[in-house]
């Protein structure tokens, strides 16, 4: 009877203590999001971009190396930089300072001078290249806990299937045994027709699934997350009529306004 007893309490403590060890987390990340460093624009989005519940399901942690595919203007940058800056590290790999061509230079030099701008968030951000088709280099493999991607696979498809196949490629290589691909895009019904190039922002999350899979990844979970019912994926200009782009400007502007940000696909893959 005292063994029994015993047991039980230790099992009370243990799961006490992982209750306490989450809760401790959660709190670093709702922090992070919380954080006055972020752009009073960007926290403006976090209704349709869910970061707090998106980090979550992915499975973040604070003591993680985790990798941040093209970062762009740093929406995402702004929250992971303060989470992991103590016990993790955030590799922002995006694009390269010394690319041959001037536009991709030019937008490196402006995400390098938004971190600079604010050293004691971001001087702990390392950095690496990701350029599809033409360069890869961001983390050593099988070093990284985890990658990211926000809303970017529509930008690669252009590069064709053999380029797609490196690309992913890359991502698996650099992930420890175990690690997470963590993949959030603009979602096409299933019912509708998705040109190769992906040229209105959507894409079938079946098609985004296989592409992961045929890399080595396996399908851990999905979630509906940032899913926008709203959302029909019929715009004249594609996904970016809607906010916070608005590419038709004022032609049918309040209509977008009530639709809100796409419809989107919110996937968790694993490395086996």
């Amino acid at each position: 009877m005292k063994r029994t007893v015993l047991a039980a309490l230790a099992t009370t403590t243990m799961l006490f203590s992982a209750a306490g060890a989450i809760a401790a987390e959660d709190a670093a990340l709702k922090a992070a999001i919380a954080a006055p460093s972020r752009t009073p624009a960007n926290v403006e989005r976090d209704v349709y971009r869910h970061p707090y519940e998106t980090l979550n399901f992915f499975g973040i942690k604070p003591t993680m190396t985790v990798v941040e595919l093209a970062p762009g203007g740093g929406w995402y940058t702004e929250i992971l930089a303060p989470y992991l800056r103590d016990h993790g590290k955030l590799i922002a790999a995006g694009n390269d300072l010394a690319s041959p061509d001037a536009n991709e230079r030019k937008g490196a030099e402006r995400y390098m001078a938004r971190l600079n701008a604010k050293p004691e968030v971001y001087n702990k951000v390392a950095l690496g290249v990701f350029s599809p088709p033409r360069k890869y280099e961001f983390a050593p493999a099988g070093s990284v806990d985890m990658v990211l991607t926000f809303r970017n696979i529509h930008n690669w498809m252009e590069t064709g299937p053999d380029n797609l196949k490196t690309l992913f490629g890359s991502v698996y290589t650099s992930l420890k045994k175990g690690g997470v691909f963590g993949v959030v895009e603009h979602r096409l019904p299933a019912s509708k027709v998705q040109d190769k190039d992906a040229s209105t922002g959507y894409m079938h999350e079946k098609y985004v699934i296989g592409l992961a899979e045929a890399a080595g990844f396996k399908l851990a979970d999905k979630s509906e997350v940032n899913a926008n019912p709203k959302d029909n994926a019929e715009h004249k200009g594609g996904v970016w009529a809607l906010p916070p782009t608005y590419a038709n400007k004022d032609a049918d502007r309040e209509m977008y306004k009530a639709i809100g940000e796409s419809d989107r696909m919110t996937l968790k893959f694993v490395k086996p």
